[in-house]
């Protein structure tokens, strides 16, 4: 019996990643939207006021919701633009962190502050 040999008929197809891209780089844009968000509505008395879905919360709940809504619609639209492509997904995981960190430090109060 003659072991198997790799070639194209005995390729094992691959499964495209571009979903998975999606995901990671809409995380890091909601993530984004969330921080500027709630940066301008610290910064704009319209905005504040724009913000307020839920009146005990304040402009918190509609800088959550926002960003939720943001953060789905994006995932939504880079899915269907990616879903069948093979993507170099190790450099959207790298962008995603770098806009996470970008966010966290743009929540940060006494970074906010000084904007």
């Amino acid at each position: 019996m003659e072991p198997l040999e790799s070639s194209p008929a005995h390729a094992a197809p691959t499964i495209p990643n571009g979903s998975g891209a999606a995901a990671l780089l809409a995380t890091g844009l909601g993530a984004l939207s969330l921080a500027l968000l709630s940066l301008t509505a610290d910064k704009s008395p319209a905005i504040k006021d724009a913000m307020i879905f839920y009146a005990p919360t304040g402009p918190l709940s509609g800088v959550t919701t926002s960003a939720i809504g943001i953060w789905l619609l994006l995932w939504l639209l880079l899915d269907l633009l990616w879903r069948k492509r093979e993507v170099a997904l190790s450099r959207f995981a790298v962008l995603a962190f770098v806009l996470l960190l970008i966010s966290l430090l743009l929540t940060f109060p006494p970074l906010a502050h000084l904007l």
